[in-house]
């Protein structure tokens, strides 16, 4: 048998492996939803405020990484400065930090004389839905920057050298030449960067904790629910939020696809 069909054959017996392999998963996920179960959790009032706090904070922390990843994304595609390649590095800190760790830091942060002069004009993140959109933003920012960039990579740098010839100034070719050759693409990123953002858990209980109706997002729910040793409760939520995963995750890719058919 030719190699390289060999190699095909596995590569392709490994990728329907790990689908598999989520699959099982889902279906056994599956088993433990009952249709009592499922309608019972779904509106009671705990599941319902937990979702409006999960999309309240995810929509409100991937905006605001989209906001500040873009400069940052620009600046280190276009540009060679003193430092680029630190700050590029810099920005897998979340990946290389646990949330958990990220978490714990953040409040070590706000114990410090910084974060008690920040606390002393009023910004209180501790135990508040403020500490949610924070967790969520430390943990994003950096994905949102990296794929930003990635956007940007593929956009030809000369029909911004023919901008700023024509008389255009940085910001203007930015605004009238950037961003909508890259809209498809930032939009795409935005939902990538606001369903990592629905799924944190670890940052966000270590900052905001669990208070029921104030700082219980779903994938906090989840936890509470297995605590308790309600397996039925707990898949209903897990379902809920993998409805809500796999959707955004779907528009990402479709969005993605007409732009490279464009």
């Amino acid at each position: 048998m030719d190699l390289s069909l060999k190699f095909r054959r596995i590569a392709l017996l490994a990728a329907f492996g790990i689908v598999l392999l989520y699959g099982l998963l889902v279906f056994a996920l599956l088993g433990f939803v009952g249709e009592a179960d499922l309608w019972e959790t779904l509106w009671s009032p705990n599941t319902l405020s937990a979702i409006r706090i999960s999309l309240l904070a995810a929509t409100s922390s991937a905006i605001l990484a989209m906001i500040i990843a873009l400069p940052v994304a620009w600046a280190l595609s276009r540009f060679r400065f003193p430092g680029s390649s630190w700050v590029d590095m810099l920005l897998e800190f979340p990946m290389i930090v646990s949330p958990a760790a990220l978490g714990a830091m953040i409040l070590m942060f706000f114990r410090s004389t910084p974060g008690e002069w920040i606390h002393s004009l009023g910004v209180d993140v501790v135990f508040a839905f403020s500490g949610i959109v924070l967790a969520q933003f430390l943990t994003t920012v950096g994905i949102a920057v990296r794929l930003i960039k990635a956007v940007l990579d593929e956009i030809p740098v000369r029909y911004e050298k023919v901008a700023r010839s024509l008389g255009a100034n940085s910001f203007q070719t930015f605004r009238g030449v950037v961003l909508p050759l890259s809209a498809r693409g930032l939009l795409a990123s935005g939902i990538l960067v606001w369903a990592k953002a629905l799924g944190e858990f670890g940052a966000t209980i270590t900052v905001a904790g669990s208070l029921p109706g104030k700082t219980e997002t779903l994938p906090i729910a989840i936890f509470l629910e297995l605590g308790k040793a309600n397996l039925e409760g707990a898949s209903v939520l897990i379902l809920i939020l993998l409805l809500f995963g796999v959707c955004v995750l779907a528009l990402a890719r479709l969005l993605l696809r007409r732009r490279q058919l464009a």
